[in-house]
């Protein structure tokens, strides 16, 4: 019976929960965010890990999700490629472009590289990136207006990697506008916070864990990511949402659904 039971649980958690995906949606109040950009919406995917599994097919069906949420901007924080000393898994990323051209925001698609991007070959995402015109944010600032008012997406390079160059980041920002920052690591957070200068940091890598039991919670939590794992935080006085993610890597998930976020932003 025991044996049983973990067979089925072994099956549901390779093929069944991972087709689940979840579109959760959050409303955000942030500071300093400017009337014109109230209602604004983000819609942040996390972590394809292109591989077998996540197949050109499979994320186009993710990015209608995507799409029929009406986002103003999309977001997507790292790990485009999957990483395995074994063998290689590079050819598995450059089917990514055609689905990552079919994403739909008036604002456009940025993204950062994670981990896994830098282990595979980062030439090679950024080349898929560009292909599937997505605005890699490469410790760089881009500043949307409207009527006036200032939002700025910034983003950081993967810190796991020792790539982040936040000084740089803060060099390039504006004093004045709300600022967001990408970052593919969620414990991250607590340096970005310390600058007073974010409302919100969006952040992958954890996969929520992939794996979550009773009292051991989550199995699979890599470097970088065990403070913050999933969910909203309030580290300081910034906002911190950490992606489950879309792929899996490895391809299982129990109790922690891949997931697509789509925040609201609202003035203060």
């Amino acid at each position: 019976m025991v044996g049983g039971a973990l067979a089925g649980g072994l099956v549901y958690a390779r093929k069944v929960e991972p087709e689940r995906v979840e579109v959760r949606r959050v409303s955000l109040p942030l500071s300093r965010l400017g009337r014109p950009f109230e209602g604004y919406r983000i819609a942040q995917i996390s972590d394809p890990h292109a591989d077998r599994w996540m197949t050109p097919g499979r994320l186009l069906e993710l990015v209608k999700l995507v799409n029929a949420e009406a986002p103003d901007l999309v977001v997507i924080t790292g790990d485009f490629a999957t990483y395995s000393p074994l063998f290689s898994l590079t050819h598995y990323a450059t089917k990514l472009a055609a689905p990552l051209r079919r994403l739909r925001a008036p604002e456009g698609t940025f993204a950062v590289l994670g981990n896994h991007d830098h282990k595979t070959d980062a030439g090679l995402v950024r080349r898929v990136l560009a292909s599937g015109d997505v605005t890699e944010l490469r410790n760089d600032v881009q500043t949307l207006r409207r009527n006036g008012a200032s939002l700025h997406l910034c983003g950081i390079d993967s810190a796991l990697e020792g790539k982040e160059r936040l000084e740089r980041v803060l060099d390039k920002l504006p004093e004045e506008g709300t600022a967001i920052l990408l970052a593919h690591e969620p414990d991250f957070a607590d340096t970005s916070a310390a600058t007073g200068r974010f409302v919100l940091q969006l952040s992958g890598h954890s996969h929520g864990g992939q794996v979550r039991l009773p009292l051991i919670e989550s199995l699979f939590l890599p470097p970088l990511s065990r403070r913050y794992p999933s969910g909203l935080y309030r580290v300081g006085e910034m906002f911190l949402y950490t992606n489950r993610g879309i792929g899996a890597h490895p391809n299982l998930r129990f109790n922690c659904r891949p997931e697509i976020t789509v925040f609201t932003l609202r003035a203060e």
